[in-house]
């Protein structure tokens, strides 16, 4: 059984999962299995694939507003 903190940190991984196919859309499902749940290493992917850093990252998920 999970508790409630195991399914909020999974929703936010949702989240970011959802905010980051938006805006690179060229990220595959294996990109997100390579992160394996971690934001910083899915920044890190993200750097790799695209040159952003991580602040421009980090910038570019919070200015996303989805409804």
């Amino acid at each position: 059984m999970r508790t409630m903190n195991q399914d909020q940190a999974q929703g936010k991984w949702d989240q970011l999962k959802g905010k980051a196919k938006r805006i690179w859309g060229e990220l595959t499902d294996d990109d997100f299995l390579k992160a394996e749940g971690s934001a910083d290493k899915l920044y890190g992917i993200i750097q790799e694939r695209f040159g952003d850093g991580k602040e421009a990252i980090q910038r570019k998920l919070e200015d996303l507003h989805l409804p």
